[in-house]
């Protein structure tokens, strides 16, 4: 991704994180939302203390509703762009945009992995672009769906990591400038145990 001895250097060029349909009614219809949205957050702040941008997708928000408040907030004012096709390359306008960036490998989160995630990926990988798909911030309705969409997407060339490890690979040591504040938002992000 980076050479870590560029520490000075803004942001990580040709990297971005996509936001996959975070929409509320999507949201309450998974088995864990809390979990899930607290994965997000987790992600969504990671990427902005190391300047990746985000850009996120809603599907059909005029019927479905907007991205959900919280990760709306976390996300900050970032690009939304509708769509009503399944994958998020039927966006007009989402392509043009990863183009004008120079984005080529995409970082991806949302919902939901069997049907918009896998889609999404299937399709980037078709058109040039690598991808990873944060495991533990993707999900749907039906768990026993994910795992064959997963494998298809690995099988495809996209890399299924945990989030922590794609951020902490990014770092890459601890003399990171933002090695503390990714630290930080691990131990907020984390569920607390219960007694």
């Amino acid at each position: 991704m980076r050479d870590p001895s560029e520490d000075d250097a803004p942001g990580l060029p040709g990297l971005a994180l996509i936001g996959l349909d975070l929409q509320e009614s999507f949201i309450r219809a998974i088995a864990t939302p809390e979990t899930f949205v607290a994965r997000c957050n987790f992600a969504l702040a990671a990427a902005r203390k190391l300047e990746i941008p985000v850009i996120l997708t809603e599907q059909v928000p005029e019927k479905l509703g907007p991205t959900l408040p919280d990760l709306a907030g976390a996300a900050g004012g970032v690009p939304v762009f509708p769509k009503n096709h399944f994958s998020c390359f039927g966006a007009e306008g989402f392509e043009e945009a990863l183009r004008e960036r120079e984005i080529h490998h995409l970082l991806v989160i949302g919902l939901e992995t069997p049907i918009c995630v896998y889609q999404s990926v299937i399709e980037a990988i078709d058109k040039g672009f690598e991808v990873t798909v944060l495991r533990d911030c993707v999900g749907g309705r039906r768990e026993d769906d994910a795992d064959p969409a997963l494998q298809a997407m690995s099988g495809a060339g996209a890399h299924i990591l945990p989030s922590e490890t794609i951020f902490y690979s990014i770092l890459g040591n601890t003399d990171h400038p933002a090695f503390r504040a990714i630290t930080a938002l691990v131990k907020e992000h984390s569920p607390v145990p219960r007694s």
